[in-house]
């Protein structure tokens, strides 16, 4: 018997979540126009590996700050006021980032940005605020079909923005813009979800070093705790697919490209048309349960993907292109990791083939898995504190993305192409099995 309180109405209607969807997309497509070309900015000014390394965590590592922080006010203030601050400052660190004249200009920015640029996590709040609880995994998923839209169009927009001006710039003017169009979206059409009656009386310490009482039961600590370890699998498995494709089937550039535009479409097609009806009729637990399954099997097929070049692969010109473009390659991001090219005599259709049908159950898995875990979570909170949890969940997502590239990129140059997927697979099958112990909380 639920637990629930009785359903309300819905209010998932596209004048409600329109607003939220178009923010969202907007704030994200400024974010992936730069997170491409972080590298380049800092090699510009001579930056060490170490340093680089430094430019790409900053962003991250003050977000584990940052998110928490904006999703506790944004409970006392409501989502409004604490989304126009985030965005007014993302938009100010990439002004910053345009006018960046040292390397410290550029971590400066990304730390601003990440202290103050809670964004994400305060629309998924906004989202929880107007959802049942039986329909709130659907809800969620829309913002994440935003965030696959701005995925696939940001870098696209860097690439063409770079190729016609050798300004690097001009891709941060661009972001600044967008991101100016996102707090006008915000400031005439968001309409504010949590009225002052069903928000916190005072500003809760979203970190409480004495214990971690506010997370209710030892389930929320653990669904923290696996979203934190599937997004370092994740998000290991996004720094590092240039190079594995690279290794593996011999593609580089406009190749990448189009991989990550097909990950993208998929990623928005489970978000908006596969996670609603199975959350409803198999429970948000199970949904999860199954995004982790699909994630390790794809990746263990991925890592079993054989060094087979697509048909008009030829090593010299791959290598002349490497040459060329070294300072723009993903190895910068990571430290400099020798990548072995695949044998010309191996030409084939193999490869790719493989490797394409290995993508399908990840990126699938991947549109569900932090839509699942997060209606999981403000399930077992009080609608007051839907901020609150989301945002940790989102510090919880930004540690593992300052974790994953240095952990992917070590096991990469170090073991192998294959390794870090292969284990990202097993370790994605072994979560899966610690959902069993979770159970969906749905509405009667």
């Amino acid at each position: 018997m639920s637990t629930e309180t009785p359903a309300r109405p819905s209010q998932l209607t596209f004048e409600r979540v329109a607003p939220i969807f178009a923010l969202t997309f907007v704030d994200i497509l400024g974010l992936t126009i730069i997170l491409p070309l972080l590298h380049l900015y800092a090699i510009a000014f001579g930056a060490t590996p170490l340093q680089v390394g430094l430019a790409a965590a900053a962003f991250p590592l003050a977000q584990i700050i940052g998110v928490p922080v904006m999703g506790a006010l944004s409970d006392r203030f409501g989502r409004k006021p604490l989304l126009l601050i985030s965005q007014i400052t993302t938009c100010i660190s990439f002004v910053m980032l345009a006018l960046a004249n040292s390397l410290w200009i550029v971590v400066l920015s990304r730390v601003v940005d990440g202290l103050f640029g809670a964004n994400i996590a305060t629309a998924q709040a906004a989202i929880s605020d107007i959802t049942r609880p039986d329909e709130r995994a659907r809800g969620l998923g829309i913002t994440g079909a935003a965030f696959g839209l701005g995925f696939m169009l940001g870098p696209a927009i860097a690439a063409i923005a770079l190729e016609f001006s050798d300004d690097l710039g001009a891709p941060a003017w661009i972001a600044a813009g967008y991101s100016l169009l996102s707090i006008l979206l915000t400031l005439f059409l968001f309409r504010e979800t949590l009225p002052p009656a069903h928000r916190e009386s005072e500003v809760r310490a979203p970190f409480r070093f004495g214990g971690l009482g506010w997370l209710k039961g030892s389930h929320l600590i653990i669904l923290l705790l696996l979203m934190f370890a599937q997004q370092v699998v994740f998000y290991g498995f996004e720094s590092l697919l240039g190079l594995f494709t690279l290794n593996r089937v011999g593609l580089l550039g406009q190749g990448v490209a189009f991989i990550f535009v097909v990950v993208g479409i998929i990623l928005v097609f489970a978000q908006l048309r596969l996670i609603g009806p199975l959350s409803r009729r198999f429970g948000d637990a199970r949904v999860a349960q199954i995004a982790l399954v699909l994630v390790g099997a794809g990746l263990l097929l991925l890592a079993s993907t054989p060094a087979e070049p697509h048909p008009f692969y030829v090593q010299r010109i791959v290598e002349n292109e490497i040459a060329k473009l070294a300072p723009s390659g993903t190895e910068i991001v990571i430290g400099s990791i020798p990548v072995a090219l695949p044998p010309e005599s191996a030409r084939g259709l193999g490869g790719i083939v493989w490797l394409m049908l290995a993508l399908v159950p990840v990126a699938l898995g991947a549109g569900m898995i932090r839509p699942g875990l997060n209606s999981l979570m403000t399930r077992r909170e009080g609608e007051q504190n839907y901020g609150r949890i989301l945002g940790a969940s989102a510090a919880a997502v930004s540690a593992a993305n300052a974790v994953a590239p240095l952990l992917g990129g070590f096991l990469f140059q170090q073991y192998g192409a294959t390794i870090p997927f292969g284990l990202g697979g097993a370790l994605m099958l072994v979560l899966a099995l610690l959902m069993l112990g979770i159970r969906s909380e749905r509405a009667g």
